[in-house]
């Protein structure tokens, strides 16, 4: 679940048809690596989401996020040349300094043209002009380059990727199109350099890297989700999330994964986990939307109760390719428990539909 993508749906679907050439995520796809990891031009909407948690020698901390985005406009298009726009792509980029309490973000909005933005099996990389990832063997390689900071990280991932949901589609609501194919690398051991306001940092930590792909809305009935990535110190990771009605109720097709230390991904139901607010908020000076930005997660199955705050309150995103439209996604701490045993782990948190509604509809 992606709220950039989502935005950039809203701005795009209100001015345009749903073209009959885009087909929907079904179940029984057959999932084929590393292909899948690039694009998808027979599927509408289809990003690619880094983030993570580094730390600098000196034990500065930051949290990064960047995020690349086609969406399909017209593929049937009889336009000749570089220049005909069959799709867009978005690029978003924010970086949190923890340590120094500063939150940046920016993004940039290309047509593909003569090779200003793509994500090509051929040269294994996507890319939104100098922002980039490349694939190099087992590494991918993240680049991206502002006035005021940078990155060049290397990451390197320890388990093989993650399909979410069930027979290849992670449902996201009760309709046959409301799902979407859904990969993770949910634990990428990162290290790079990251340059700020004049300073370089040598940093390592730890990413995870969403890939999905899809041609169709939310539900008509949901406003917005909750959405968690986690990285425990155990070597296991967590993906929930739970999309919210107009009424306020909780969807019963949230779900989410469990990865246990060897790789094996487990899925899990909405009544599998309870996830929910413990209180402590953020109020946006901008949308003036109230954010909580403490939570609690527990899976009993695993006899794993968790603890989760963000370090940093002032993580929200507005901007104007997403037409006005704002939403919370930061970096976050864990502590808690397996069975009884202190556990702790970092991870980033996604928050949308509290300043407005995020409701999708296909059409």
């Amino acid at each position: 679940m992606r709220s950039k993508a989502i935005a950039v749906l809203l701005l795009l679907m209100s001015t345009l048809p749903m073209p009959a050439q885009y087909q929907q995520a079904m179940s029984g796809y057959r999932y084929e690596f590393p292909r899948d990891h690039f694009d998808h031009p027979d599927y509408r909407t289809e990003w690619w989401y880094h983030t993570g948690n580094l730390k600098a020698a000196d034990g500065h901390r930051f949290g990064f996020e960047l995020t690349f985005f086609r969406q399909g406009v017209d593929r049937s298009s009889q336009q000749a040349g570089d220049w005909a726009v069959r799709d867009v792509y978005l690029a978003h980029l924010a970086l949190s300094d923890i340590d120094g309490g500063h939150f940046y973000h920016t993004e940039r909005l290309n047509r593909a043209g003569p090779g200003l933005a793509g994500a090509s099996p051929e040269q294994q990389r996507v890319w939104n002009g100098n922002w980039r990832v490349q694939w190099i063997g087992g590494h991918q390689q993240l680049q991206a380059i502002t006035a005021d900071y940078t990155l060049h990280l290397t990451m390197t991932s320890r388990k093989p990727p993650v399909i979410h949901g069930r027979n290849g589609i992670s449902q996201k609501g009760a309709g046959e199109d409301n799902a979407s194919h859904y990969i993770s690398f949910t634990r990428l051991l990162t290290s790079g350099e990251l340059e700020l306001n004049g300073k370089t940092y040598t940093v390592e930590g730890t990413s995870w890297m969403d890939h999905e792909f899809f041609s169709s809305g939310l539900d008509h009935d949901e406003v917005g989700w909750d959405w968690l990535s986690l990285q425990l110190a155990d070597n296991t990771e967590l993906m929930v999330y739970r999309l919210r009605h107009k009424d306020g109720s909780v969807d019963p097709y949230s779900s989410g994964t469990y990865v246990d230390a060897n790789g094996k991904s487990t899925f899990l139901g909405a009544r599998d986990f309870s996830m929910a607010p413990t209180g402590e908020t953020y109020a946006s000076p901008a949308m003036k939307a109230i954010y909580p930005i403490a939570w609690k997660v527990a899976i009993p199955s695993l006899r794993l109760e968790l603890q989760l705050k963000t370090p940093l309150a002032s993580q929200e995103l507005t901007s104007g390719a997403s037409a006005g439209l704002s939403y919370w996604e930061g970096a976050i701490d864990i502590n808690g428990t397996r069975g009884g045993t202190a556990i702790t782990g970092v991870g980033y948190l996604e928050m949308t539909g509290y300043a407005q509604p995020m409701t999708l509809e296909p059409k």
